[in-house]
């Protein structure tokens, strides 16, 4: 694919709104009766609501986390979010059967053009449901399931429900109990024994609707020796009121199996997006994070992987640009749980203007473990005086025979440098978008060509922003 033909992931392309009636509205509010309003429009089974009600009751008894990131979470009113909506049950297979106004937020956004090019499939989400969803032939002649989370859990069982809620549990905190209460929404993707998906499976989550909480649930389980690359990525218009996405990720990599899970957000700056992603890798299982943050109001995310297995593999990469009044939040977690098993964070912040970028990670390798190696990288680049950047590593290694390397640096951006660009022909804004996207080059070559071209055009509209 040539470097024209990337994904666009312009600032602006999400910023649009389009009027839409709903045939299914929970309502304003949270409590038992939106419960039961949700999981009686689904159908769902007994089972499945009494999980809702108790995870409902561990969401009430959490206090909010307002000493761990920031204290703008105070400005969440859990009273006026509306936590279901949705046009259908079910989503389409054709492209020509999706209603109007959905279709016409998709194909604005290219989501059929991206499925065309380079996809092995596509579930395009419209605020609580998947509005289309659809997987090449092929795959599912080998067995390949890659449906929405609620055709998973309904079609799927005996695969859904053995892993469900098992990586991430309910009372992980108050935002995976919020998203165990009302989660609609996300995928659930089965790749069996020795099955390798060679083209990207992508998600698209799209919140239109204001005084909305997207709560999407990802399952994804790569059997014994599979591979399975997923990408998603998320888009919402900027509204005056809070927007929430609070969603739960649980990718499970069996014997041998390979994950690489990829996220580009390009969130407006009324969106507070607090999710919780966590992987387990078995025995010679690999599990890859590459994580792009920009856009929201406030970003809580640190991707983890248990690494369960002798000689399992886990990685996350990670990139964060933080604008005037943004708050990224981001890190990783890597819990080391069987001998010879590696980790490696490589994690890059940008804070322009007043923006606030932060690392928080987890590093735990216990005594009884041999041979375990991990690598700990944290870059931050201040483009501002009013710029700030926190870095909050927390790395416990016990026992002989286990190695571990952290490094961290905070530099900005020299004067002399973009006086020196300036005098050849760039602009201020151009010097210093060279200057950043060299900063987070080296990161960013290894993201797929579809995202990687696009990734430097953001870095670079957030530079003209930034200057003038």
């Amino acid at each position: 694919m040539s470097a024209t033909e990337a994904i666009d992931l312009d600032f602006e392309k999400g910023n649009f709104h389009y009027d839409t009636e709903y045939d299914f509205d929970a309502g304003t509010g949270l409590s038992e009766a939106t419960i039961d309003y949700i999981s009686g429009v689904k159908g769902e089974e007994s089972w499945v609501r009494d999980f809702r009600m108790k995870a409902l009751q561990t969401f009430l008894d959490k206090p909010m986390p307002l000493h761990w990131a920031t204290r703008d979470l105070s400005n969440i009113h859990f009273d006026k979010i509306r936590y279901y909506l949705s046009k259908g049950q079910t989503p389409s297979r054709n492209w020509d059967e999706v209603p109007d106004d959905v279709k016409q937020t998709f194909e604005r956004l290219g989501i059929p053009e991206q499925e065309r090019k380079f996809l092995a499939g596509v579930e395009a989400q419209f605020d609580s449901e998947a509005a289309y969803s659809r997987m090449k032939d092929d795959l599912s002649k080998e067995g390949v399931i890659f449906v929405g989370s609620t055709e998973g859990l309904r079609e799927h069982p005996e695969i859904f429900r053995k892993w469900f809620g098992k990586v991430i549990p309910t009372a992980d905190n108050k935002f995976s109990a919020l998203n165990s209460a009302v989660f609609s929404g996300g995928s659930f993707i089965y790749v069996p024994p020795g099955v390798k998906v060679k083209q990207p499976l992508q998600a698209y989550f799209r919140i239109n609707a204001e005084n909305f909480g997207q709560f999407e649930r990802t399952l994804i389980i790569a059997d014994e020796g599979a591979e399975v690359t997923y990408m998603e990525g998320c888009t919402a218009p900027k509204f005056e009121t809070s927007t929430l996405h609070s969603a739960v990720v649980e990718l499970v990599a069996l014997r041998g199996a390979k994950i690489q899970y990829i996220t580009v957000q390009n969130w407006s700056n009324n969106v507070f997006n607090l999710v919780t992603k966590r992987a387990r890798a078995e025995e010679e299982a690999e599990v890859k994070w590459i994580d792009c943050n920009i856009g929201s109001r406030l970003t809580m995310k640190y991707p983890g992987v248990i690494l369960k297995g002798r000689k399992a593999r886990g990685e996350v990469l990670s990139i964060a640009l933080a604008g005037d009044g943004q708050h990224q939040d981001t890190g990783a977690k890597m819990i080391h749980a069987a001998d010879e098993t590696t980790s490696n964070i490589i994690a890059k912040s940008i804070s322009v203007g007043t923006g606030r970028s932060s690392y928080r990670g987890i590093v735990n390798v216990p005594r009884n473990l041999k041979g375990c190696k991990n690598n700990t990288e944290c870059d931050a680049l201040l483009i501002n005086t009013n710029s700030r950047t926190d870095t909050y590593p927390a790395i416990t290694v016990r026992g002989d025979g286990n190695s571990v390397q952290h490094e961290a640096s905070v530099s900005k951006v020299s004067a002399e440098q973009i006086f020196y660009m300036r005098q050849r022909g760039l602009s201020e804004a151009q010097a210093m978008s060279l200057s950043v996207n060299g900063f987070v080059n080296d990161l960013v070559r290894q993201f797929p060509m579809e995202y990687s071209v696009e990734l430097k055009r953001l870095i670079e509209m957030e530079m003209e922003d930034s200057v003038g």
